[in-house]
């Protein structure tokens, strides 16, 4: 159990090497109006908190640094959220003030201004456009050997489809099969698309078209949809910039991991609503040991959802972070739920 003194003398470290990157020495501590200890006292306070894990010495003449354990302290106990000022609320909030009408560049963008403001790395993990449903089906005759399916979701996406129409089948043939789809697959998120078409149309394609087989697997195959991972990055070079990542070796670990596909479980290694920071070892991945993440989800229209990470050095400015991620999280959410009652990520794909 830390005393009144001892929290005060990490608080008052962690702060200093937050904003410094420099380790910590006693008489520092004692020149702040915060700690109206003298230099002795700190010292020894602050060889307790070595002793106990919270804070350690980078050599032996140095002052002293948070340890893991000490950050991991602060963040949960002595961490108190900070009010943005007027400039960073205001840049922050811009981009809401766009008319922008495509979930994808809004996403994007928020990516950028995040990185731009904390000169960390940013990552949005887009909602998985899989899960809308279908909203309606249409067939359109190209000529009598190709046709285009039209896919519309519930949220004004549009998919379309090209798709080879075996010999003999007819435009009659096409309406009947439109007219099934739309009785049947309405509602259907379009990830059970594939499996629900032979599930649910089969057997009543085959009683209503003669040979229906064949242009059903036609059919299938197209529309075939696998889950989409949308991760956005925003200033990935912004590491370079910290004074702990001149490290060449470090900083190739972290390149090559965001540039090379990393999987978006390496960066959101859970889906808890609301804030949540891991630090260096808390990472599962070895090349993120040495950095923290914080994350915060947001919300895209009606079951959709989706994540924002910021990632930084364990020296990073955790107060500033949370408030400005619990900000945009917000926004975000209110201005995709917006573009969702509004049908405004509509996106063709073409084929």
């Amino acid at each position: 159990m830390l005393t009144n003194r001892q929290l005060l003398i990490l608080q008052l470290t962690v702060d200093d090497f937050i904003q410094s990157a420099q380790p910590v020495g006693s008489r520092q501590l004692s020149k702040k109006p915060e700690a109206p200890f003298s230099s002795a006292t700190i010292r020894n306070e602050m060889a307790d908190l070595e002793d106990m894990g919270y804070l350690e010495k980078t050599h032996t003449s140095s002052g002293r640094v948070p340890s893991e354990k000490g950050y991991r302290f602060y963040v949960d106990h002595l961490l108190t959220q900070e009010k943005l000022n007027n400039e960073d609320s205001k840049q922050l909030r811009s981009i809401f003030q766009e008319k922008i009408l495509v979930t994808e560049e809004l996403i994007r963008k928020s990516a950028t201004i995040l990185s731009d403001l904390t000169n960390y790395t940013s990552i949005l993990l887009g909602p998985d456009s899989s899960l809308h449903k279908v909203k309606r089906f249409t067939i359109v005759p190209l000529d009598q050997m190709t046709a285009v399916a039209i896919i519309v979701t519930d949220n004004g996406r549009v998919e379309n489809r090209l798709f080879n129409v075996p010999e003999g089948f007819t435009a009659s043939d096409i309406e009947k099969m439109v007219n099934i789809l739309n009785e049947r697959l309405v509602g259907t998120p379009l990830i059970n698309l594939e499996k629900m078409l032979a599930k649910e149309t089969r057997m009543v394609l085959e009683n209503h078209i003669h040979e229906a087989g064949e242009l059903l697997s036609s059919f299938q195959k197209a529309i075939a949809i696998t889950p989409e991972e949308r991760l956005y990055f925003g200033g990935k070079m912004n590491m370079m910039n910290q004074p702990e990542f001149k490290d060449i070796h470090k900083m190739k670990m972290f390149f090559e991991l965001i540039d090379k596909g990393a999987p978006a479980t390496t960066f959101f290694e859970d889906d808890r609503i609301g804030i949540q920071v891991r630090i260096g070892s808390e990472n599962s991945h070895n090349a993120m040991e040495e950095f923290s993440v914080i994350t915060a989800t947001y919300s895209a229209g009606d079951d959709m959802t989706g994540s924002i990470a910021i990632i930084g050095p364990t020296r990073m400015d955790y107060a500033r972070v949370i408030t400005m991620l619990d900000l945009i999280s917000n926004d975000l959410s209110r201005e995709l739920g917006k573009l969702s009652i509004g049908g405004g990520t509509a996106r063709r794909n073409d084929y």
